[in-house]
């Protein structure tokens, strides 16, 4: 799978160009490129009309490139100024530090900026969201960047601090810089952009003057992909209502989240980038602790306090960062699928090294795992094989509800296969299933009904009958069809 393919972006002087696609269109592989992470396999970058070697982040930042990210990548323990100035502070005649000067230019870059209120010598860990971002946006002017990207800039700023950033946009398109700004938020890219390019599946798709365009037609270039996998056919046998959540808030991440889950469906869940869909599932699985709210499972009011307690009670939960929550890197295939279930591989408190075997060849065949043999290290595996391992894992516990959040994320179409056909089992069996997926036809190809979530909140639920990937793209980013 490629993350990007033959795409071309051009960006001008004094003007913003919005950059626009799918979770995993490729937005972030671009970005990396831009600002020396990744190289490039194919292809030519030229800044200023001259070709460009972006080998590391210090040659972008030599060419004068620059991000602000949506988490600002800024280092908490310095001061303003030296956050400013880092990597290119003003010098004495003998090499050193020049902290005077280093001090009243960081003070002249944040009164240029109307940031004058944040104190150069203040701490940076001492700064609110809004104030870090300026302090960012003060370094891209300081070292005079010609490109500045910004990447979901607005994702943890009031509406207020949104307004101050896009007055500092404007400065900096009056400044001269080239401005990449990508953003999910249609009435911001209207807003504040002056071009668009549109990325689909790794492929720049579509390009031109917002003023020349509207949100259908970006929606429709969005969207407009042929799917590429067959999903396996099969015949909904929906039973009861296993799973209720009801009024489900957290201080920040969601709020009055409620929805039915039944017997033998495939629930889905889409949203864009910062809806809270992966924050409600660890909710469900105990993993985070809510303010409001019931979950009632098979007519039984529960309250996981831990993942512990939702695996009681028969809830599991695949998570998306299967590298870091869903395997443990450096032990055998078969000890990380018997974990969650050593009562079953026990006998008298005793760990029977048979039981736990037989165990992880049951679930593992099921699955059409591909490894040398059960006590090979699971972090030698690809993706695809990881995956399949945390999935075996949890239905080892013979779970009631299996949520699986973006189940097949950066894993190849064969494993892709392998899981929708399993899924497709799962719920013929009679497991409910939550599926959370950023990938439209995935969601349109599994899911029984959809639900999509906005800025924490479930937007609407819609049957997936005659059901388009234009109109979920329109309700999560929250436009009227």
């Amino acid at each position: 799978m490629r993350a990007l393919h033959d795409v071309s972006l051009a960006l001008y002087p004094g003007q913003v160009t919005a950059l626009i696609g799918e979770n995993g269109a490729g937005k972030s592989t671009l970005v990396k490129i831009l600002t020396g992470i990744y190289q490039p396999d194919a292809g030519e970058i030229a800044v200023g009309g001259s070709p460009a070697s972006l080998t590391s982040a210090h040659s972008a930042f030599r060419h004068g490139i620059t991000a602000i990210h949506q988490e600002t990548v800024l280092f908490d323990e310095l001061s303003v100024a030296e956050n400013i100035f880092l990597g290119h502070a003003p010098r004495t005649r003998f090499g050193a530090i020049d902290w005077k000067a280093l001090r009243r230019r960081a003070r002249e870059v944040l009164a240029a900026m109307h940031a004058g209120h944040i104190d150069a010598d203040a701490r940076l860990k001492d700064l609110g969201i809004a104030s870090k971002h300026l302090v960012a946006v003060a370094r891209a002017l300081s070292i005079d960047a010609r490109i500045v990207i910004m990447d979901e800039p607005t994702a943890a700023l009031s509406a207020k601090e949104i307004e101050e950033l896009f007055e500092l946009i404007e400065l900096l398109k009056a400044d001269g810089k080239a401005i990449l700004f990508i953003s999910h938020k249609f009435d911001e890219i209207f807003r504040i952009a002056d071009r668009y390019t549109v990325f689909r599946d790794g492929e720049m798709v579509g390009e031109g003057m917002i003023s020349g365009t509207s949100q259908g037609d970006i929606i429709k270039m969005m969207v407009g992909r042929a799917v590429d996998h067959i999903f396996p056919e099969r015949r909904a046998n929906i039973g009861p209502v296993v799973l209720a959540v009801k009024g489900l808030s957290h201080p920040t991440e969601f709020d009055d989240i409620g929805f039915e889950l039944r017997k033998g469906e495939i629930l889905g869940f889409y949203g864009l980038v910062g809806a809270g869909r992966s924050e409600v599932m660890q909710a469900i699985f105990g993993m985070t602790r809510i303010s409001g709210g019931t979950i009632t499972l098979e007519g039984r009011a529960i309250s996981p306090r831990s993942a512990a307690d939702a695996i009681a009670a028969g809830i599991v939960y695949v998570p998306e960062e299967r590298g870091r929550q869903g395997v443990i890197i450096g032990m055998p295939i078969f000890q990380n699928v018997s974990l969650p279930s050593l009562h079953r591989a026990s006998k008298s408190g005793v760990l029977r090294l048979a039981e736990e075997f037989r165990l992880a060849r049951a679930y593992t065949q099921r699955l059409d795992l591909r490894a040398a043999s059960l006590s090979q290290d699971v972090g030698t595996l690809s993706g695809g094989n990881q995956q399949k391992v945390v999935i075996a894992k949890w239905l080892a516990t013979s779970p009631k509800v299996i949520i699986l959040d973006e189940p097949t994320k950066g894993i190849d179409i064969g494993s892709k296969a392998a899981v929708h056909g399993f899924m497709a089992e799962l719920v013929a069996e009679g497991l409910s299933v939550i599926m959370v997926s950023s990938e439209l036809p995935e969601i349109l190809g599994m899911s029984d009904r959809v639900a999509v979530m906005r800025e924490g909140r479930i937007a609407a639920i819609y049957d997936n009958l005659g059901l388009d990937a234009v109109r979920l793209v329109e309700t999560a980013a929250g436009i009227a069809g």
